[in-house]
């Protein structure tokens, strides 16, 4: 029954790359984005090279010029975090083969960098192991600090999915800033971003806000209404909303009190089964990469 499964995935992803969309080709997911509306530039420097992709369980828009993604977007409910608490992580990271060559990150390029690949939109989100494998895309991945990654920003991922477990449906979008004169660069001329953000919505409350965090050590991060987001960062991330949502930040829950209730949290035991589940898929999604690779 197990590799029935695993067969009938790849089947479904191999119809995947047959249907793959051409790189530079304008994608539209809107049911990713409140309103329908995806976030919008206002800091028209941030428009070259830009191209926009979709993804099972989120949406980007990629730089060419930063090599990273600007954003992510997502929408969380009370369902999809459930299932994503189910599913292993299985660490695929792997370059985005829908973009062109020179305009995209590469592995080697992350390899002694001294930053962590820090997803935009995390695999802890993710409610489905295709969804997860997509998320490990370099499309999705900025160059972040490593004790920001694993203490502060882990917690602030956690806290957001809590809260979309209460509420029922949130919308986030988080991205990142380049700030300053002299911005920060890895190997193949990937930029490292100054500070993240990640703005959710909740639409029943027609609540908003953003964390605002500087990608270092120090555990700093403030909360910001959208307005004064869409000034730091130059993008609107919920060009819909009405002035007054957009002009005062929701209560964002508390990071340290995310991290304090997950140490508490059970940790689901793996079996067999899972281990077996987990090797037969990377083995599928590391064939699908080298022909995707073979492709195009």
């Amino acid at each position: 029954m197990l590799v029935s499964d695993v067969r009938g995935r790849f089947v479904a992803a191999l119809a995947f790359v047959a249907l793959a969309t051409p790189a530079g080709a304008q994608e539209s997911c809107p049911a990713l984005f409140a309103g329908g509306l995806a976030p919008v530039l206002t800091n028209a420097k941030l428009a070259a090279r830009t191209v926009p992709l979709c993804f099972e369980a989120f949406a980007v828009l990629h730089s060419g010029v930063t090599r990273t993604p600007l954003y992510s977007a997502e929408r969380l409910t009370h369902a999809s975090v459930a299932e994503a608490r189910t599913v292993a992580r299985d660490d695929s990271f792997h370059e985005e083969t829908r973009l062109p060559d020179a305009e995209r990150a590469s592995l080697e390029d992350y390899v002694r960098s001294g930053f962590d690949r820090g997803h935009l939109a995390p695999a802890g989100d993710m409610p489905t192991l295709s969804a997860q494998a997509e998320s490990f895309s370099l499309a999705n991945i900025v160059p972040q600090n490593r004790v920001l990654n694993r203490g502060l920003w882990a917690d602030i991922e956690e806290g957001t999915r809590r809260l979309a477990s209460r509420r029922g449906s949130i919308f986030v979008v988080t991205g990142v800033i380049f700030s300053g004169d002299a911005v920060q660069q890895i190997k193949g001329g990937v930029l490292v971003p100054t500070q993240l953000f990640k703005a959710l919505y909740d639409p029943a409350s027609g609540e908003a806000g953003a964390y605002l965090a500087r990608n270092d050590e120090s555990r700093d991060w403030r909360a910001v209404s959208v307005d004064e987001l869409t000034r730091e960062a130059g993008i609107d991330v919920f060009p819909g909303l009405p002035a007054a949502a957009r002009a005062s930040a929701m209560a964002l829950p508390d990071p340290k009190a995310a991290a304090r209730a997950d140490e508490h949290r059970p940790r689901r035991e793996q079996s067999w089964q899972d281990w077996l589940s987990r090797e037969l898929n990377r083995a599928v999604r590391k064939l699908l990469r080298d022909l995707m690779r073979a492709i195009f």
